[in-house]
């Protein structure tokens, strides 16, 4: 005899617990190794520090490239089996990283793991999306906002905790035990949900996942190659090449890569411009934070990830907040609400930046009103995106809007390396000139904003249907 199954309101009760847990766990990866590269270099003393930075960029290439494709495959394979797949990926790629004997293993395991992240991210959402009533939705994203936004902050302190009283290895190992709850418990989500039908155009995929690889590594690496190298100029055109094939087969094909067709919505259309713009902002801030209190501040790395953690606890609560006020007032005051407050957190920081630390009149509160503003516009941007489609595609349209934000960061990140010197320390002016750039560009995210409708029309919540049902 089988054993009884869990009754209906378990499943429920889990299910968020399972979504958020995968969006913690892919976008705390993006960001808690930032501090381990000395301790790296201790254990890998004959690779150089670019070397070792590619621990870094192979995840976000990885990630970024492939949360598309990842999107549309959920739809069609199913939610439940994608994110299985892709949670399993992650951890087992999270212990061979913990184990890696050499820098080559560790490398390979690092960009195998962020494919399984790119898994996990519209995985966790078309699960938690589908089998959530209508009205609840918009409180539902919050939640799982509130996570990846608490992850993504709170990575650099979780890193530099883990690092200065463990080991660099340490912050993979503890990925294990909660990927293996995951993958077990996901058992009680109740249908993969996949739409059916052929997989999406392989050849398309190839191209659009090459293609956003070879941008994400262009402009990540443009600092350290040169922006005019050989190997820069081809990554940057090779990838912006693959990625127009991508998407001009797409609009031909069946079965796309991409679905093309999103874009025609206003809605996910202008969360789209938003998320870019926003992660263009978000990344460089978090990075020049910690480098200017370690560099100008001297605090060391332990210092600095706690000092970036109040704006981490500030991003979560304002994600649940804004999750509760969405239903009624729609995205946009979201949008735009976090938008104004994040620039004039940057532009407060960049006015009263000074080498003299101040961390309890300045730092503590500049940071905390940043973080509020992280926390609505990531909140209202993944909103905007999912609620704007039928609920059958929540997975492609979290994959297309996420790889967006990654995008986006991607070119906050090589922005300010041009900016930073390379050879010399950099002055109060340079983080000055970072911060002007964060501010204006979140600027832009607000503005696109105010072209997002005010009420998203909302799909009612389907039951699982025999079509809609398939064994994971």
């Amino acid at each position: 005899m089988s054993s009884t199954p869990p009754p209906v309101a378990r499943p429920r009760a889990a299910i968020p617990l399972l979504a958020s847990g995968a969006a913690f766990l892919a976008m705390l990866d993006a960001t808690v190794t930032n501090l381990a590269i000395p301790d790296l270099h201790e254990d890998f003393p004959s690779a150089s520090v670019q070397h070792l930075t590619w621990i870094i960029t192979l995840y976000a290439v990885l990630f970024a490239a492939l949360l598309a494709p990842a999107g549309r495959l959920a739809d069609v394979v199913g939610r439940r089996t994608l994110f299985r797949v892709g949670v399993g990926l992650f951890t087992a790629m999270s212990l061979l990283c913990a184990l890696a004997p050499n820098l080559p293993v560790l490398l390979a395991a690092r960009g195998l793991q962020g494919a399984g992240a790119a898994a996990m991210i519209p995985a966790s959402l078309a699960i938690l999306l589908h089998d959530t009533p209508a009205d609840r939705r918009a409180r539902a994203i919050g939640l799982w906002s509130a996570a990846g936004a608490l992850a993504a902050a709170v990575g650099p302190s979780v890193g530099g905790v883990l690092v200065d009283s463990l080991h660099w290895r340490s912050l993979f190992y503890i990925n294990v035990p909660i990927g293996l709850a995951l993958v077990y418990f996901a058992r009680v989500v109740p249908g993969s949900g996949s739409v059916g039908g052929r997989l999406p155009d392989l050849f398309g995929t190839a191209l659009l996942g090459g293609g956003i690889g070879a941008l994400t590594l262009g402009v990540t690496q443009g600092q350290t190659w040169q922006w005019g190298d050989i190997r820069t100029v081809s990554a940057l055109a090779g990838g912006a090449v693959a990625v127009g094939l991508a998407l001009w087969r797409s609009t031909r094909h069946p079965t796309p890569a991409v679905e093309t067709s999103l874009w025609r919505n206003r809605t996910f259309a202008v969360a789209n411009v938003a998320s870019l713009m926003f992660g263009a902002a978000l990344l460089p801030t978090l990075l020049i934070g910690v480098l200017f209190l370690t560099k100008a501040w001297h605090y060391s790395e332990l210092q600095a990830g706690l000092a970036m953690t109040p704006g981490a606890l500030t991003a979560a609560v304002a994600a649940v907040a804004v999750s509760r006020l969405t239903p009624r007032y729609g995205p946009r005051p979201a949008v735009v609400g976090g938008s104004v407050i994040m620039t004039a957190a940057t532009v407060w920081t960049l006015l009263v930046l000074s080498e003299e630390p101040s961390f309890l009149t300045f730092w503590l509160p500049a940071g905390a009103l940043l973080g509020l503003g992280i926390g609505a516009l990531s909140t209202g941007t993944a909103s905007a995106a999912a609620l704007s489609v039928a609920p059958q595609r929540f997975a492609g349209a979290t994959g297309l809007n996420t790889t967006a934000r990654q995008l986006g960061g991607a070119l906050g990140v090589a922005t300010l390396a041009a900016i930073l010197p390379t050879r010399t320390p950099a002055t109060i002016d340079d983080f000055v000139h970072v911060y002007v750039f964060s501010a204006v560009v979140v600027l832009l995210a607000g503005i696109a904003g105010l072209w997002l409708t005010l009420r998203p029309q909302v799909a009612p919540a389907p039951s699982d249907s025999p079509k809609e049902t398939v064994a994971a």
